[in-house]
């Protein structure tokens, strides 16, 4: 039985979650409020809203946790042809926070593999836009001629940055805003990309499963720093994957 939360209900210790043989492993608790506040005390220990529609809130903390740590990117010989293509090409571009409300729409029509419908429902599109307002969540995007067809949003508290959903209208347009997140994660110290949950497509790209203690223990030392304060795009930032600025 995992615990209800009432509005002012601080979350349980991580521990009591389900465990592997359960039909909810990582499920911690259900209830409580959906507000940048709660959701700032939740990611800050690890825990994450996931429910789908006529589901209460559900929070979660999976154990193992798989993760993106940046430095391990699998940055293949393709991607890199890809990405140096999209940016010499006329007309394409990257960009950040330049249409949040957009990614998260596109975002909601992308189910996650296996499941059929979305969780990114009504309610947190509003509560991630408002949270968006105050700095602490983040879209990375691709564009073609002025129209959006790729990109991610995730949440950054400190040196640490939460990956939420993405989405792709062209081929290899996602991986190209994953990229550019990886790039900008090296210029500004960040070592880690949270990815919740294992699937072989992050595997491919240079993602793992580390244990919850661990995973809560690089939280404890990296969110307590301050963040990033310049979310602009640069070009330059590709020189921490290409060695080169595209021209």
């Amino acid at each position: 039985m995992i615990p209800w939360l009432a509005p002012d209900t601080p979350f349980p210790d991580t521990a009591q979650a389900l465990g592997p043989d359960s039909e909810a492993p990582g499920l911690l608790a259900a209830g409580g409020d959906l507000s940048p506040q709660r959701l700032e005390m939740a990611y800050r220990r690890g825990i994450f809203p996931w429910f789908s529609e006529g589901q209460p809130v559900l929070w979660w903390t999976t154990d193992p946790r798989m993760v993106l740590p940046v430095a391990e990117f699998k940055f293949s010989r393709s991607l890199r042809k890809t990405v140096q293509r999209f940016l010499r090409t006329p007309g394409c571009e990257v960009r950040i926070d330049s249409d949040f409300d957009a990614v998260m729409r596109a975002c909601a029509l992308t189910p996650r593999d296996g499941q059929h419908g979305t969780w990114i429902l009504p309610e947190m599109r509003a509560v991630y836009a408002q949270w968006h307002r105050q700095g602490r969540v983040h879209s990375f995007e691709t564009w073609v001629d002025g129209v959006l067809v790729g990109g991610l949003y995730g949440v950054c508290l400190g040196r640490m940055f939460f990956g939420e959903s993405m989405f792709a209208h062209r081929t290899d347009a996602s991986k190209i805003a994953l990229a550019a997140l990886v790039a900008f994660c090296r210029r500004h110290g960040i070592a880690l990309i949270d990815c919740q949950q294992e699937t072989a497509h992050l595997a491919s790209l240079g993602a793992r499963p580390w244990p919850r203690t661990r995973f809560e223990g690089h939280l404890n030392q990296v969110t307590a720093l301050p963040p990033p304060g310049d979310w602009t795009y640069d070009e330059s930032l590709w020189l921490e994957l290409t060695g080169e600025v595209p021209s």
